[in-house]
């Protein structure tokens, strides 16, 4: 397990505060828009599909998960999917709405799993209010985790600016939301030794465009084993 710096105690401690602040009322409005994005779903079933074809030993952990809805729906694609959040009150919502499901409190920067324990780790828009300089610790700590073989699904906000947030889903917060290039993620996973093997960038439709939204990004990386390093 990876050990945090003084520099991530301090954002995550805000991270978790606005969320646990937030909790109830994110999981009222958040996952009903979860079917609202076709593009995402796509690529979480070619995630699905190259994770099964693998055989890569391990279940699939939901990092970041929130009220758990992404774990669900990774478990219906026929993955032994359980969810990690830094928020005691989002994984009380979690528990609340999938009770057969396993939800744990955890930090992506320091997991409380083995080395090598996953076949795969999805990271879906929760890296957005990580900073620049612990992106790739957060990295790092994923490559750790996944054994040889497994992939990584990075959905991310794309764009090159930084929106504070003060307040968000009915409450007072302090948040800062990050907006990153698809290059500047896939050489950041890159260099945490996860070469991305697929990417899709999407406009937003108008619903989405209404509330202020712009591209999307997602990524799928995979840790090498020796198959993947011969082909390379």
């Amino acid at each position: 397990m990876t050990t945090e710096t003084t520099d991530q105690t301090t954002y995550l401690s805000k991270t978790r505060l606005a969320y646990d602040i937030a909790a109830a009322s994110y999981a009222e409005i958040v996952p009903p828009l979860f079917g609202r994005d076709p593009y995402g779903h796509a690529m979480l079933n070619a995630f699905a599909e190259l994770v099964r074809d693998s055989k890569t030993a391990g279940p699939v952990a939901d990092l970041g998960c929130g009220p758990g809805h992404v774990t669900a729906h990774l478990r219906g694609l026929g993955l032994d999917a359980f969810g990690v959040d830094l928020s005691p009150q989002m994984i009380a919502q979690a528990r609340a709405a999938h009770p057969d499901l396993r939800f744990e409190e955890g930090s992506m920067t320091a997991l409380d799993l083995a080395d090598g324990s996953l076949a795969g780790a999805v990271a879906w828009y929760s890296t957005v209010h990580t900073p620049p300089e612990v992106l790739p610790v957060l990295f790092a700590e994923i490559h750790r985790v996944l054994a040889p073989g497994g992939r990584a699904l990075i959905a991310f906000k794309v764009g090159d600016r930084i929106r504070h947030l003060d307040h968000g889903y009915g409450h007072d917060l302090d948040l800062d939301v990050y907006w990153r290039s698809a290059d500047e993620v896939a050489q950041k996973l890159a260099a945490a030794g996860l070469p991305v093997e697929g990417r899709l960038v999407h406009e937003p439709d108008d619903f989405w465009r209404a509330n202020g939204q712009g591209q999307q990004g997602f990524l799928i990386a995979q840790k090498p084993n020796a198959r993947t390093e011969q082909r390379s």
